[in-house]
């Protein structure tokens, strides 16, 4: 009877110390590595004009501290649209694809929990080549950028993710060779501008 009642008592020892680990790997903690990122499609079509891009984004995050993490990414885009080129309507098919990357560090406010908001401080590259009938440039920026973000993990390794772009500085040289740049400096305050995405804790 005793062994069976200390079999039982470690049986119920183990459980709890499972459902222990289980509460606590909610959230992140110092030394995690996730995975995360954005994808992006769409198309629509009037008459014989067509439009269409398609965007994706992986990245990847480390956690230096309880609440810093510094994080990476590295984009890809492509699309088609017909553009007014001349604006008097000679319309004309135009293609674009091109990369960008960013790197930069996050500050996760209650990073050990289901919910957290956190904010970040990246700088970006992105260079992204244009080709129409006769025409043809590549399009370089660089950019400064302050989002707030925030996660929610669903299980112990997955999170739905939305940031929203708050403070932003870019310059772009507008296909260079004597053109005008066009320096960028605002605070995004359109919450219709707000990306979502998943993450994946290792």
């Amino acid at each position: 009877m005793k062994k069976i009642i200390l079999t039982v008592a470690a049986i119920c020892a183990v459980s709890f110390a499972n459902a222990q680990d289980k509460t606590s790997s909610e959230g992140f903690a110092k030394g995690d590595l996730y995975l995360s990122g954005t994808a992006n499609f769409s198309n629509s079509k009037t008459g014989d004009f067509k439009t269409d891009s398609f965007t994706v984004a992986p990245g990847v995050g480390y956690f230096l501290t309880e609440n810093i993490a510094i994080e990476g990414s590295l984009g890809y885009t492509s699309g088609s649209e017909f553009v007014d080129v001349t604006g008097d309507g000679d319309f004309l098919n135009v293609d674009a694809s091109g990369f960008a990357f960013s790197a930069g560090a996050r500050y996760f406010f209650t990073p050990a929990t289901k919910f957290s908001l956190s904010i970040g401080a990246n700088v970006s590259y992105g260079s992204v080549k244009v080709e129409a009938t006769g025409f043809d440039s590549t399009v370089n920026e660089i950019g400064f950028n302050i989002p707030v973000g925030l996660n929610y993990f669903v299980s112990n390794n997955f999170a739905l993710t939305a940031e929203w772009g708050g403070f932003r500085y870019a310059s772009n040289d507008n296909g260079g060779d004597g053109a005008e740049k066009t320096n960028e400096l605002g605070l995004g305050l359109d919450m219709s501008a707000i990306s979502f995405g998943l993450l994946y804790k290792l």
